[in-house]
């Protein structure tokens, strides 16, 4: 009797990932879609079908129905051109993110391959070393003067930080190095004061600008989505968790009139602030557009990047981080999309 093949571990690993992937996601659109059923109403059971068969037909399996209905709810109607939050992970991320994007993670490494001075960096700490912004090594009291030079607070950053974890705001009365290396290594940055603008929306943490920009294969890069990111009262510095995300017409820089919460419910201003959101400009959006694209050029290897970006409140541009991997489509595709239509990215499972 012939015996049964043997499925090597490192198989099995993937084969356990990938699937504890997707129904962690697939759970999270149908959380989501029951959501904002809830404030919308029901949505179209033709539209959810169409949404059923692009899976299918389209993308190649129907385990990516979940966030497209979760689309069609949101908008009212399927669109063509849409990608699932797991479609982007399982195919997109592996083909044309890699494992160059994952040099994102390493935050002490981002001035240096883009060559910008728009990062906030003012040094970092790397190996249980210190060094100062231009990567030199530092003695512990050295980087202590060096760091807290302008300001008495600064932020540090580890690697590998995300959705507001592995943030830390530091101030120089408190500051231990012995305690700070056992953070791990990271980045430090300047605290930045913001632009008067974000101030009204919310004052107790700075606000964030992600846009999303695509590199083609002609080398061409351009903007995909941009929304803005604002705290709450209790936040020092914005949480995925409690995060307000409104989204930024991409021609104009003003605001939506909508602010969405983690949850997917609505609102039309500011919980705590009472700052309304519809037609507000967002100052010098263009010159920041043009910051990242050039930037995005500068990083051919990785073809999709989302970047955290803050206007200062002397007027400067500052890029607080770049992600190169998984950037997190899925605000940008219930509320802009679909961002990515026409780069073929819907057929990458077939190569």
């Amino acid at each position: 009797m012939p015996s049964k093949p043997k499925i090597a571990p490192k198989e099995l690993y993937n084969y356990v990932k990938t699937s504890y992937y997707n129904f962690s996601h697939n759970k999270m659109a149908n959380k989501a879609l029951k959501t904002i059923e809830k404030e919308k109403g029901k949505a179209n059971p033709k539209e959810l079908k169409l949404a059923e068969a692009y899976a299918k037909d389209i993308l190649g399996w129907k385990g990516y129905a979940p966030w497209l209905k979760a689309y069609t709810a949101m908008a009212g109607e399927f669109k063509e051109g849409w990608l699932p939050e797991n479609y982007f992970g399982n195919v997109v991320v592996p083909k044309l993110q890699g494992e160059v994007g994952k040099t994102s993670f390493l935050k002490p490494l981002s001035k240096r391959l883009f060559e910008s001075d728009a990062f906030s960096d003012i040094g970092y700490l790397v190996n249980g070393s210190f060094y100062d912004k231009n990567y030199k090594i530092c003695s512990a009291s050295e980087i202590k003067e060096k760091l807290f030079s302008k300001s008495g607070k600064i932020v540090f950053k580890l690697n590998n930080s995300f959705q507001g974890r592995g943030v830390f705001v530091l101030e120089q009365a408190t500051f231990n190095t012995k305690q700070v290396v056992k953070f791990g290594a990271g980045v430090f940055q300047n605290y930045i004061e913001q632009h008067s603008f974000f101030n009204q929306i919310m004052p107790n943490s700075v606000a964030t600008i992600r846009l999303l920009t695509v590199l083609d294969d002609f080398g061409e890069s351009s903007l995909r989505a941009a929304y803005l990111r604002v705290g709450r009262n209790k936040d020092s510095h914005v949480k995925s968790s409690s995060q307000i995300v409104v989204p930024i017409a991409l021609d104009s820089g003003n605001l939506n009139e909508l602010g969405h919460s983690k949850m997917w419910f609505t609102m039309k201003e500011h919980p705590d602030t009472n700052f309304k959101f519809k037609g507000e400009q967002i100052p010098r959006f263009k010159e920041m557009v043009e910051t990242v694209l050039t930037m995005q050029k500068k990083m051919s290897f990785v073809r999709c990047i989302g970047w955290d970006v803050v206007l200062d409140k002397d007027d400067k541009i500052q890029v607080m981080e770049w992600n190169g991997f998984h950037t997190g489509i899925g605000f940008a595709e219930f509320t802009q999309g679909p961002c990515f239509k026409n780069l073929g990215w819907e057929h990458l499972w077939k190569e």
